[in-house]
């Protein structure tokens, strides 16, 4: 295995149910911390949305083992944020068996 280059501090966020005012909910997101990455990319194409085309793009994005139930462990259906970009995380496992590192398969959708 390389060395791994934590060159990106990234936002994790995690969704939240946010009460509207009229005994409803609206979806929300919380942020739980920053954390150093390597973000990778992995493979993109392009398809359908809902308003048209869409480039999806995946990334691998290594962050600091953290152990389970922590805080700073990200978890699938949370998300990474850099700037303006957002990184929808689809899986999340050890890299190396020391689990000094989190490799994360996360999603990107931009609009064409």
């Amino acid at each position: 295995m390389r060395g791994v280059r934590l060159t990106q501090n990234l936002v994790l966020e995690a969704p939240l149910q946010v009460p509207d005012g009229t005994g409803g909910f609206t979806a929300g997101w919380q942020v739980l911390g920053t954390l150093w990455a390597e973000l990778t990319p992995r493979s993109g194409r392009e398809v359908m949305g809902e308003a048209g085309p869409v480039a999806r793009g995946r990334y691998r994005i290594t962050v600091r083992g953290a152990p389970v139930g922590a805080s700073s462990r990200p978890v699938p259906g949370q998300r990474f944020r850099l700037g303006g970009r957002v990184f929808d995380i689809l899986s999340v496992n050890e890299r190396d068996l020391a689990a000094r590192y989190l490799a994360c398969e996360a999603q990107e959708e931009v609009a064409s």
